[in-house]
């Protein structure tokens, strides 16, 4: 048995999961802006009374690692990084825009490309680029969105775009070819396969891990 606690604490809502070998056993979600550092423990503890387990038998915590709020991903990451020293078992880190992938994918959708997008404040996002089988066509970076951006990508290509920063971007880009999606947001919901992943791979960060914040805090 692999138990793994996930954290997501990038954007505004707060969640939380616990996965067995990948399949998931419970997860709370709050979406209160501003909330993770007083809440994000007394979410662990209601995820905890609501299942079979105790904190002791978990085999790992995943983090929510960023990009995304510079006070969220400290906060999430201080909370997984004292039960990791606690309960003496492995942190894994999980990029978050690769966990918004992984929750348009359970759609199914094929034969269009994927951006995540998190709101980095006026016309910038944090995003990437993928194929329906998560190639990265563009790697994972803070982007300035104008009338040109992608532009050569969507004369060819279908692209689906997500995320909360993919709002303000639906109003600037206008290809016939750009789709959005509503009410996609990093959540812990999705991040046990990828956990798993790492934990059967070993790939496991250090306690002086650092968030990806891509900027620095203003």
């Amino acid at each position: 048995m692999s138990l793994i606690l996930s954290i997501e604490t990038s954007t505004k809502p707060c969640s939380v999961a616990i996965h067995d070998n990948g399949k998931l056993v419970a997860n709370k979600i709050l979406n209160i802006d501003r909330s993770h550092s007083e809440y994000l423990l007394l979410l662990i503890d209601q995820l905890f009374s609501i299942i079979p387990y105790d904190k002791s038998d978990l085999s790992a915590i995943a983090i929510s690692k960023g990009p995304g709020s510079y006070t969220g991903l400290r906060v999430g990451l201080s909370t997984a990084k004292g039960l990791c020293f606690g309960l003496d078992i492995p942190l894994i880190s999980i990029n978050t825009l690769k966990i918004m992938i992984e929750g348009v994918s359970a759609y199914n959708i094929t034969n269009y490309l994927l951006c995540p997008m998190i709101d980095a404040r006026r016309n910038e996002v944090y995003c990437m680029l993928v194929d329906d089988g998560s190639k990265i066509i563009e790697s994972i970076n803070a982007k300035i969105i104008d009338e040109d951006s992608f532009e050569e990508i969507l004369n060819k290509r279908k692209i689906i775009f997500f995320g909360d920063g993919s709002h303000k971007c639906k109003e600037i880009i206008k290809s016939p070819n750009a789709i959005f999606l509503n009410d996609i947001i990093p959540n812990s919901l999705f991040m046990g396969k990828l956990a798993l992943d790492k934990f059967q791979k070993r790939e496991f960060e250090d306690l002086d891990f650092v968030p990806t914040y891509l900027k620095s805090p203003v």
